[in-house]
């Protein structure tokens, strides 16, 4: 029996391979971008030792697929033009459409390269103005795999610029290629592989894990088994780690009762609201958690209608308020606003309840601290601060984008070695707790793909951590602070870039600033001058130096351009704070003098150290080059790394 269940397999393998046609990889697609100026890899699959005839442009290349029905070819070198068509016979042919030749950059990181145009500033001008024929966008799905894929999963292909698709291109991506198109006057082609909440672990390759001491450890304990089989065993850690957390086994079947005002949660764990519960105690986590708060209203009021505002909450919610539901919201970034009907509060104490679903990143009440209040006629009861959490169940799905190397396996991999210019890098937030770390991870990961499509060192362009309120500061330390930091250090590699974006935040308790478009200019400035022989300012102030004299710290910069310059009116910089030996830190007074800041503090008198824009936050620093690129942030010590213990742990 088992021989013959053995020859049927044998059979029907024998038959897909006879029937097999010739295919390519699916990045390959009507109105696609091919890179100028270099070979141009083509690859797919076909049956065993088939003949294979590439036509493009004036070219024919011949080749066989292996004896696995691999096979690839390199067109040569193409300038920029077109459109052409690519054509790929076999026993069948394929025809693929509209092709340029220009320049191909990937866009990949988490959500604020996934961020899209129609969620950016001035939507409306910007889809009703987006109408390009020569930039091409095409979205990788999101998927993942337990070992490296040879092909992506989208069928989606690529899409021209106009206005019924720019709208869901990546922001950050459109508006580089916006401004590198209005000089160029080229093809412009953007790789769309971006998934928002991801760490950066997920985008490294196993075997770039197994070449750093760092990491080695870790990744070797990292089963090599099915996606279902990696769900189970992620639920089941994440298990282990809240329990220990909430000092007793998730219940969901008590979950209940968590709505009810009489429940006694005295012995819930406690974080901070609003806050996003992945930078807090609770960490990563999808799923659904309970949060729990108890006020007292003022004699009197509790026979009158109230309002209660909740801000935002990623990303669902059912709210309670003494066992009475409220109301609910199914969007992650609408305001809650919910009426509590006259009758339902009590003269003593009252009790919320909140069942939060999050299905991915985030997680939790974020937004102003001020949104987070209970109102009364006139009275303002604020809910910001202390809240109780009790987890009801973890998310149990395969997309465990947070395990080492999935989404590389599945996103990276199979785009290798479609030929490009460079990358666009927009990650880091999601690291935040493990800074330190970072500024070995992130240079890993930027070799490792260097090595894996063995190009060279091609160019890759960051963006610097927004502001944003994560809490900390010089004086207690501050993770993400030390995630800039650890991101400027990743400019000691060759080719590298960094755009700083500190100041084009409006909404600091937003993690996802809506001013793409400067971001975009930036980039594109740093590709002008070190790619595209268009010499110009593409970057911001940077320490060089520092010098004490009495009470006075007199710091000098790299890269002023034309000067330092601050829009203070008054002439007054704010972001700098300086210490001496006892590493308190202090406001100081800066002003510019021949190009250096020169530091004080009535409070210290002997300084030795200084930091810029040492905190989350940091719309309020305003050091600037002439040119209006911003001073990056940094510090002259080391004394508080808050992050440093923080390991990478599956």
């Amino acid at each position: 029996m088992k021989r013959q269940y053995l020859s049927l397999i044998t059979i029907l393998i024998s038959s897909i391979i006879i029937n097999a046609q010739v295919s390519v990889s699916k990045i390959f697609s009507n109105n696609m971008v091919l890179q100028r100026n270099t070979p141009i890899p083509v690859w797919g699959t076909a049956k065993p030792n088939e003949k294979i005839e590439v036509h493009f442009d004036k070219q024919i290349k011949k080749t066989s697929a292996d004896k696995n029905g691999k096979w690839m070819i390199r067109l040569d070198n193409e300038t920029a033009g077109g459109p052409f068509e690519l054509i790929i016979k076999g026993k069948n042919t394929i025809q693929i459409k509209n092709v340029l030749v220009g320049e191909v950059w990937i866009c990949a990181g988490q959500s604020n390269m996934e961020w899209s145009v129609v969620q950016s500033n001035d939507t409306k001008k910007e889809i009703a103005s987006a109408n390009n024929p020569m930039i091409r966008h095409i979205k990788i799905d999101k998927e993942i795999n337990s070992l490296p894929q040879r092909d992506v999963n989208s069928a989606n292909g690529w899409q021209v610029c106009d206005s019924t698709t720019v709208g869901n291109f990546t922001a950050a991506g459109y508006f580089f290629a916006k401004n590198i198109y209005s000089e160029l006057k080229i093809p412009i082609g953007l790789i769309n592989t971006s998934w928002g909440g991801t760490n950066i672990e997920t985008w490294i390759s196993r075997n770039g894990y197994e070449s750093s001491g760092e990491f080695l450890e870790m990744i070797a304990g990292m089963p090599k088994i099915s996606l279902d089989s990696l769900s189970k065993f992620k639920v089941k850690t994440f298990e282990m780690r809240i329990e220990k957390i909430q000092g007793e086994k998730i219940n969901a079947a008590n979950a209940n009762n968590f709505k009810e005002a009489a429940y006694h949660d005295s012995n819930w764990p406690e974080l901070n609201q609003p806050g996003l519960w992945e930078q807090q105690s609770l960490g990563e986590l999808d799923g659904i958690v309970w949060l729990r708060k108890s006020f007292v209203i003022p004699t009197g009021d509790s026979k009158k209608q109230a309002i209660l505002e909740l801000s935002t909450i990623d990303d669902y919610d059912d709210t309670y308020v003494n066992g009475i539901k409220i109301g609910s919201t199914s969007q992650w970034d609408a305001f809650r606003k919910y009426t509590i009907p006259a009758g339902i509060l009590n003269e003593s104490t009252n009790t919320i309840a909140i069942r939060v679903t999050d299905t991915g990143g985030g997680g939790g009440i974020y937004g102003d601290p001020a949104n987070l209040r209970l109102i009364i006629d006139n009275t303002i009861i604020p809910l910001n601060g202390i809240w109780k959490f009790q987890v009801e169940s973890i998310k149990k799905t395969n997309n465990e984008n947070s395990f080492p190397s999935l989404c590389y396996n599945a996103m990276i991999n199979p785009l290798i070695p479609f030929a490009f210019k460079g990358v666009l890098w927009y990650q880091g937030e999601s690291n935040a707790r493990r800074s330190f770390q970072y500024r070995i991870a992130f240079s890993l990961m930027i070799n490792d793909w260097r090595q894996k499509w063995n190009q060279g060192d091609f160019p890759f362009y960051y963006m610097q951590l927004a502001s944003f309120i994560a809490g900390g500061n010089s004086n207690d330390g501050c993770g993400w602070a030390e995630l800039r930091e650890a991101q400027t250090m990743a400019l000691s590699l060759p080719n590298t870039g960094m755009v700083v974006t500190t100041d084009l935040v409006t909404n600091p308790r937003d993690i996802h600033p809506t001013n793409k478009q400067d971001v975009g200019k930036r980039l594109a400035a740093l590709a002008f001058n070190n790619v595209y022989n268009k010499p110009m300012v593409c970057c911001g102030p940077m320490y060089k130096s520092m010098e004490i004299k009495g009470n006075q710290i007199i710091v000098s910069f790299d890269d002023i351009g034309s000067g330092l310059y601050t829009p203070d009116k008054y002439g007054y910089i704010k972001g700098f704070e300086i210490a001496g030996e006892d590493q308190v830190f202090h406001y100081a007074t800066a002003y510019i003098k021949d190009n250096k800041i020169i530091l004080s503090s009535n409070e210290v008198d002997t300084p030795i150290a200084v930091h810029y824009s040492w905190i989350g936050d940091a719309t309020e620093s305003n050091l600037f080059n002439k040119e209006g690129y911003p001073a990056v942030p940094f510090r002259t010590d080391q004394w508080k790394t808050v992050t440093k213990e923080e390991k990478y742990k599956i």
